[in-house]
């Protein structure tokens, strides 16, 4: 390998970034190269910031990349695709899931739909770095029955413009998931590498419509570990802490601020427009 090659992995707690900066480390090192990682994970549990440098090559002598000499960046987030931008080489790949996590003291108004988030708009960015490829990850990885598998997707996709084989990548990822969800991490693993990167298709719109008919609010509860985040952030209290699970107890006051599905750090919530599918459904 000619010189060292520097990946940076960005989102918030809940998106499995550290794992995907393990598997990619892993890949590396089964290639027979030096690997070099640092993170930060210390508010990964509550939506926080979580980033991993992944730094590998024939020597390598630091962990940490420098502002402006990542050869690619992966963010799980778009705000934190903006945040860490800087970070990119000039000529570097840009991978980013568009999905908005967006923090509670974001949300000015819940019901005039006021925000302080960045908008979705990757056209200003892209004189800043190189090929930029934007992939729905989240959206594919709940079409494949698993919200939590977005991390395999982009993966996939960074994969594809990588020098080591898919047989390495899969193999390394069925000796970091649990064996009972090895089957959805490749198969999500799979689809980020044939995916065709483009303009999402988005399954939620923002702000929502006015006078629309009652929202819907779903909880997975194998996934749910009763955090209490989502009976705290929901301003209307239409969700309680039952017995080991969060339970919905007033449906018809929910006004579709999704703050509680954009702050569940499992994914266990989801929140549904009229007309919008339950997950899993065709």
């Amino acid at each position: 390998m000619p010189h060292t090659r520097s990946i940076v992995l960005v989102g918030v707690g809940g998106q499995g970034v550290m794992l995907a900066g393990t598997i990619l480390g892993d890949v590396a090192l089964a290639a027979g190269l030096d690997v070099k990682t640092s993170e930060v994970h210390g508010m990964s549990k509550r939506g926080g910031v979580v980033f991993s440098h992944v730094r590998y090559g024939a020597t390598v002598h630091s962990p940490l990349t420098s502002v402006g000499e990542a050869d690619a960046l992966v963010a799980f987030e778009w705000a934190e695709a903006l945040r860490w931008l800087p970070y990119l080489h000039p000529d570097g790949l840009l991978v980013v899931d568009p999905v908005e996590i967006v923090p509670p003291a974001a949300h000015r108004d819940h019901r005039g739909w006021t925000r302080a988030y960045p908008s979705f708009n990757v056209a200003p960015r892209a004189d800043q770095c190189g090929p930029v490829l934007i992939a729905d990850a989240r959206g594919l990885a709940q079409r494949l029955g698993d919200a939590r598998a977005a991390n395999m997707v982009l993966l996939g996709v960074l994969s594809a413009r990588l020098e080591f084989g898919p047989e390495t990548w899969e193999a390394v990822i069925a000796t970091h998931v649990p064996a009972r969800t090895i089957e959805t991490n490749v198969r999500a693993f799979r689809e980020g590498r044939r995916l065709e990167t483009a303009p999402p298709a988005r399954a939620d719109d923002w702000p929502p419509a006015a006078g629309r008919a009652a929202y819907g609010i779903e909880i997975t509860a194998p996934w749910c570990k009763a955090c209490d985040v989502c009976v705290r952030v929901c301003p209307e209290g239409c969700l309680r802490l039952g017995e080991g699970v969060a339970e919905v107890v007033n449906a018809d006051a929910c006004t579709g601020c999704c703050l509680c599905e954009r702050l569940c750090p499992d994914f266990a919530i989801t929140v549904h427009a009229p007309g919008r599918a339950p997950r899993g459904a065709p």
